[in-house]
């Protein structure tokens, strides 16, 4: 049993005990049945007013609680739905204060989380639209009245966060642009001119709409400025090359071109006003010193000729070059034609290079060839023999290549120019095969002149009866002359014959000629008529080499005599010399 239960029997119990206790009462005091009757009806209906004033709040506190559960559910439905959150599902075996009670504390719930999704969804929407005004961009779109979900919530966020970044990114361009922009804009001598460029070099970075027509505006900006820079150093740049070149033409001192050093630099519009003004100034002074100026005109234009190949004929066609009457005429002319050949150099400076690359090949292998046929390079001891020897074989090799290269090169540019390609007057690849010849031919000279020589001097040993060997080892021997003494005509032949030996083999060349058999030996011709000795490493000939070239002539002689008398004559002459 219930403790209410037991309670509500004690209420009856106790309602008996007050009623008995009334009845003695009322025994005691002798009160008639009829009031008895009174007194006990007001006793029950005081009982059951208060009874029913009890039951009444009973029942109203019922009511509430069902309307407290109607309303709570409806509200929590509302929340539920508001919140995107799946609905309510009742409990089965609640009371109804205890559904009231966690209906409640449901809603309780809802309510707060509601309230802290508005409280978020407002900073971001904050955040958002300063995001906006610095961005120029568009909100995200949510409602600000309705309550997000958490992905809507994280979506916000995460657009927030993207936001934040990108008006990093763009501050950083930002700042970046302005700082290029005030460089140039002080390069320039440049003053703000536009609202939009005061905005961006006098106002608060802060404050600078970071929208990407700015940005986009700001490159716009920095483009426009950069090639106005451009200009500018291309401008200084054409006036510093004309100044320079007046200066060399005018011969300017060093003093004056040091004190114009500052212009000659920099490229702010101070700058430039100065370099017009100073090639104002120097245009005045070659009126002034118009010969002068011509010549130096002319020494480049004749540079330029040289670097360009052009002929004779091509240099002729320039007739003002030859021309004595110096007038601004006559100067303006030459400026135009020294522009036309620079122009000319550059358009074809490809092709010039090239032909300048095969002309040094050329000439580089026309001297290794030369050196090739020296024979003095045989005493090479650094290892330059090798070197020269590889070299030649690479050019060798090399020119036709290069010489290939250019032909191909050569007839693209004669097909874009409708023209030839001429060098010094000719066509490269004709001037090319006529040096191929010009030196097969010289080396075919060459070759002749050494087989004419080879002949000639064969005829000549054949003619003298002298064959020139060269023998393995040279006697080094020291020879010392012996006193002067008389001899006889046979000591003394026989003298002439071993000092001529003696002499051959002093020079490393060894001489052997026939002996004729006759009572008189004839001596033995020399090598070659009228011709001087060799002495080895260019020394003065020793006083016994003389003798013996002496004692060889008088062999030579008694050869030529045929009269024993003139031959004693001779050989006594000889003695008496000795």
């Amino acid at each position: 049993m219930r403790r209410s239960e037991v309670l509500a029997a004690d209420s009856v119990s106790c309602l008996k005990k007050a009623l008995s206790h009334l009845k003695d009462i009322w025994e005691e005091l002798g009160i008639p049945e009829d009031q008895r009757l009174q007194r006990t009806n007001v006793v029950k209906d005081h009982i059951k007013s208060l009874l029913d004033m009890m039951i009444k709040e009973e029942e109203s506190l019922k009511s509430r609680v069902i309307s407290s559960i109607q309303n709570c559910k409806a509200e929590m439905e509302k929340l539920c739905l508001e919140l995107q959150i799946p609905g309510y599902q009742d409990e089965v075996g609640l009371t109804m204060l205890q559904k009231e009670k966690n209906l409640r504390s449901l809603v309780d719930g809802l309510l707060k989380e509601k309230n802290r999704r508005m409280q978020h969804l407002k900073a971001l929407l904050e955040q958002d639209q300063e995001l906006c005004d610095i961005l120029c961009s568009i909100p995200f779109g949510i409602s600000p009245d309705s309550v997000p979900s958490e992905d809507q919530l994280e979506r916000f966020q995460q657009h927030i966060a993207n936001q934040n970044a990108e008006k990093t990114n763009r501050y950083a361009e930002f700042m970046g642009l302005k700082k290029q922009i005030i460089l140039l804009m002080t390069d320039l001598d440049h003053l703000p001119e536009t609202s939009f460029e005061k905005d961006v070099v006098c106002e608060d970075e802060d404050t600078f709409c970071l929208s990407r027509d700015n940005i986009t505006s700001l490159k716009l900006l920095l483009c426009q400025l950069e090639q106005h820079k451009a200009e500018n150093e291309a401008a200084c740049e054409a006036l510093r090359e004309k100044i320079q070149q007046l200066w060399d033409r005018l011969k300017v001192s060093q003093e004056e071109r040091e004190a114009f050093n500052e212009h000659m630099v920099m490229s702010k519009k101070c700058n430039l006003k100065a370099l017009e003004a100073g090639i104002s100034h120097l245009e005045k002074l070659k009126l002034q010193n118009i010969c002068n100026v011509t010549d130096a005109i002319r020494s480049e234009i004749a540079v330029l000729w040289e670097k360009c190949f052009f002929s004779t004929e091509q240099r002729q066609a320039f007739s003002p070059y030859f021309s004595e009457d110096f007038t601004e005429e006559l100067l303006t002319a030459h400026d135009a034609e020294i522009l036309r050949l620079k122009q000319h150099f550059e358009d074809h400076k490809e092709l010039f290079d090239g032909v300048r690359e095969w002309e040094e090949s050329w000439r580089l292998f026309l001297e290794l060839e030369k050196k090739a046929s020296d024979p003095s390079r045989f005493t090479n001891r650094g290892g330059n023999l090798l070197k020269e020897e590889k070299q030649r074989a690479e050019l060798h090799k090399n020119l036709p290549k290069l010489e290939k290269k250019l032909k191909a090169q050569i007839d693209t540019w004669e097909s874009e120019q409708s023209c030839e390609f001429l060098v010094n007057g000719q066509k490269f690849l004709q001037y090319v095969e006529e040096q191929w010849k010009l030196h097969l031919a010289e080396k075919e000279r060459e070759k002749l002149e050494r087989q004419l020589k080879k002949s000639k001097q064969t005829e000549e040993d054949m003619l003298y009866g002298t064959a020139v060997q060269t023998p393995k080892r040279r006697l080094l021997a020291n020879h010392t002359p012996n006193k002067s003494r008389r001899m006889n005509a046979t000591s003394s032949i026989s003298m002439a014959t071993s000092n001529s030996t003696m002499r051959n083999t002093y020079n490393g060349i060894v001489c052997r000629s026939p002996v004729r058999r006759s009572p008189m030996p004839r001596p033995p011709l020399s090598a070659k008529k009228g011709s001087t000795p060799r002495i080895g490493g260019g020394k003065t000939p020793h006083l016994k080499v003389n003798n013996c070239n002496k004692e060889n002539e008088t062999q030579r002689d008694l050869s030529k005599a045929s009269n024993p008398k003139i031959q004693q004559h001779v050989l006594n002459s000889t003695i008496t010399k000795l």
